[in-house]
């Protein structure tokens, strides 16, 4: 048996989410899948349109972007899949999409407020914005330096990659990650649903307050704290 075939079985489905939940548009997006004791992941190819996927056409790439199975050309960002996977341990999944309201959020370079508890049921945060890329970034090894664009982000605010598990790029678009590629692609869809909430929270009052600390704390506790009670 192809001992790639559970993480490219993992990243096709994945990638066959975000269609469904109306995250991507035509070819708007990725989803890759790690295996970090073959120490490789698998990503969507690069501009196949979703459905024309397989498992059999995802790329096996190692955690320095190198292609090591596949006769498609991984996605455009795989070099920043590649960056997150070597630094951040813990994740097995990481999305990247332009979702509307998400990227509306990012090329407004504006931090995502926590306004009320459905984001609260999910961190205690802000979703970060990562600020611009300099010139000479962009004008380098663009996607390689977007990895590190997105963990300064999270360096800059005192975050864990472990506790905020989304991120926007300043004039670009959203990234989430997670321990698997199913839970990345949960936490694209928060992403998006807690910015248009936003969005039209701002439209109802522009004057509205951050969510009060307490409640902040009761809902993300309640899901996720020490004496948790929420699900089965």
């Amino acid at each position: 048996m192809d001992k790639y075939q559970d993480i490219k079985e993992a990243a096709y489905q994945a990638n066959m989410q975000l269609p469904k939940l109306g995250l991507v548009l035509f070819t708007f997006g990725n989803v890759s899948a790690a295996n970090r004791d073959l120490g490789v992941f698998a990503i969507k190819p690069s501009g196949v349109p979703y459905e024309d996927l397989s498992p059999e056409k995802m790329v096996i790439v190692d955690f320095d972007g190198v292609t090591v199975e596949g006769s498609l050309r991984p996605s455009s960002d795989t070099k920043t899949h590649a960056v997150l996977y070597k630094h951040w341990g813990n994740i097995g999944g990481i999305v990247h999409t332009h979702s509307t309201y998400a990227t509306a959020w990012a090329q407004a370079q504006r931090d995502i407020p926590i306004y009320g508890t459905t984001h609260a049921d999910h961190n205690t945060f802000d979703i970060p914005c990562a600020p611009p890329m300099n010139d000479e970034m962009i004008q380098g090894d663009y996607e390689y330096q977007t990895g590190f664009q997105i963990m300064n982000a999270l360096e800059s605010k005192g975050m864990s990659y472990e506790e905020m598990e989304m991120v926007l790029v300043g004039n670009h678009a959203p990234f989430t990650w997670g321990k698997t590629p199913e839970k990345a692609v949960y936490n694209s869809a928060v992403v998006e649903e807690v910015a248009r909430m936003a969005y039209l929270t701002e439209q109802i009052r522009p004057s509205v307050p951050r969510l009060q600390e307490s409640l902040i704390r009761k809902h993300y506790d309640r899901k996720h704290g020490a004496g948790s009670y929420y699900g089965q």
